[in-house]
């Protein structure tokens, strides 16, 4: 069988028969930057995940990120936190070809083009949650994505010395914090909703300890690329009046100077796209 991009997954669906038993039917998820991803119909009707860690550079990667969500993802069975439950792995992709993991499929889906009061509130309470998590498991200390190789005012950038005062607070070292649980990637392109209300979160390849607003700025960076500055602030105070828990501008700024590319590779957003604009507002906004 070939996917959209036409991956050859044949020797990865015999595997996943091997633990599952036969498939009746394969659909294609959308919304994986990392890898393919594979809804797999067993005889009965459920249905499972087929991670396939197959674009670079995650590829290379993809034994230490798919035994990570493996690990995660089975530690997280005894919490309150609604993710995926890991069935089997190969993370060296012995029998798939590419390091891949098997989970439970979570109903629901994304809808980043949602954006309301009481979707707030349930991200919210959904990032408190993940961060009270008290882990029972070796979990790797974050890593910042603000590479100083990045350290570039970006050519589509309107105010270059606000970039450059970036890059300058980030050559400081990091303010102390209490280490907490992380799921690292929180935002909407991994939450699922279902009949409007958030069902799951996907996608823990990136676990880490780490400060807790790091993932509050990640999801506050997202939110404003799509639905501007304000969508982020609120966000960013609903979780504070939950959790008590100030913002912390470092992470902010390094959150926002993540999304620059490193020399040599592509960009996530066109440069005269409106994406590119509301992340320099964004950096605006958090640098004051």
């Amino acid at each position: 069988m070939l996917t959209a991009d036409d991956l050859d997954v044949t020797a990865a669906l015999a595997w996943a028969q091997e633990v599952i038993g036969p498939v009746t039917a394969v659909r294609e998820l959308s919304g994986g930057w990392t890898s393919t991803m594979l809804a797999l119909t067993v005889e009965g009707g459920d249905e499972v995940v087929l991670r396939l860690m197959t674009r670079e550079p995650w590829r290379t990667h993809g034994t230490g990120l798919t035994t990570r969500e493996s690990d995660v993802q089975a530690m997280l069975a005894s919490t309150p936190v609604p993710a995926p439950r890991t069935v089997a792995l190969d993370a060296e992709g012995r029998h798939c070809g590419v390091p891949a993991h098997l989970m439970t499929l979570l109903p629901g889906c994304t809808d980043v083009d949602r954006f309301d009061e009481v979707l707030v509130g349930e991200l919210a309470d959904l990032l408190a949650t993940i961060h009270d998590v008290e882990p029972t498991i070796d979990v790797r200390a974050y890593q910042s994505w603000a590479w100083e190789a990045k350290f570039r005012v970006p050519p589509w950038a309107r105010d270059p010395d606000l970039w450059l005062a970036a890059f300058e607070l980030l050559r400081a070292a990091p303010p102390e914090f209490e280490p907490r649980f992380l799921h690292r990637d929180f935002q909407p392109r991994n939450v699922l909703l279902s009949e409007g209300r958030v069902t799951g979160v996907v996608d823990w390849v990136e676990t880490s300890i780490g400060p807790a607003w790091l993932d509050v700025a990640h999801c506050c960076t997202n939110l404003a690329i799509v639905h501007g500055d304000t969508a982020a602030d609120l966000f960013a105070a609903a979780y504070t009046e939950r959790t008590g828990r100030r913002p912390e501008p470092y992470f902010d700024v390094m959150d926002v100077v993540g999304f620059l590319p490193p020399p040599g590779r592509a960009a996530f957003f066109e440069d005269d796209g409106p994406e590119n604009q509301r992340l320099e507002e964004r950096l605006r906004s958090v640098l004051g």
